[in-house]
């Protein structure tokens, strides 16, 4: 066989009043189940199932009381079905108890249900509130905008961004430049604050 899977046996893992399923596999396993120092090390394509989250690296890592870190490396991507959010990064680390994921390095975020692709050299998205800090050389695209800064704040339930650090917001051929600015993705409107400038063709 070209690739000879490990299949560990499901993790039930008493959370309140019922157990959750948590699944993995990959070409190789190791590690120990010492109290205080509990790890699993996954190499080779490495796939981890967590609630609705599918996660997959060259190498991951689980560690934690009831496995509560997962720490990926290598060619990471991840899929939540649910919410339609698909990511891919150098390095990621997931706490399955907060249901907050880090990326890290070259790191690339789409919602495709609203149809937004945002890039960054760091992105922590909140699962449970729905909001993602991205920042360092953050873009972010939908249709006609373009939207650059150091720092953002994505509000995925309002669908609003906000936007600091040299932010500068491309619209269709019209630019748009302020200390801050803040654009609600679902009407396009841009709001911008302090030292405004830009420039708008007819």
């Amino acid at each position: 066989m070209r690739y000879f899977y490990i299949i560990l046996l499901s993790f039930f893992l008493l959370n309140n009043a019922f157990a959750e399923v948590f699944t993995f596999r990959a070409d190789r396993m190791s590690g120990g189940r010492a109290t205080g120092r509990e790890v699993t090390i996954l190499t080779g394509n490495a796939e981890v199932q967590s609630d609705n989250l599918l996660l997959r690296a060259e190498r991951i890592e689980i560690h934690g009381t009831n496995n509560r870190f997962i720490d990926c490396f290598g060619n990471v991507s991840g899929y939540d079905e649910e919410k339609e959010i698909f990511f891919q990064t150098d390095r990621l680390r997931y706490d399955r108890t907060l249901k907050i994921a880090r990326l890290e390095g070259n790191s690339t975020m789409e919602d495709r249900k609203n149809e937004i692709v945002a890039r960054a050299r760091f992105i922590e998205y909140d699962d449970q509130n729905e909001i993602a800090i991205m920042q360092i050389s953050v873009r972010l695209f939908k249709d006609s905008l373009v939207c650059r800064a150091e720092h953002s704040v994505y509000d995925r339930a309002d669908q609003t961004l906000a936007l600091s650090g040299f932010p500068v917001v491309f619209k269709n051929e019209d630019e748009y430049r302020a200390e801050r600015i803040r654009v609600d993705l679902d009407t396009d409107d841009v709001v911008m604050e302090g030292e405004v400038r830009g420039s708008l063709r007819n």
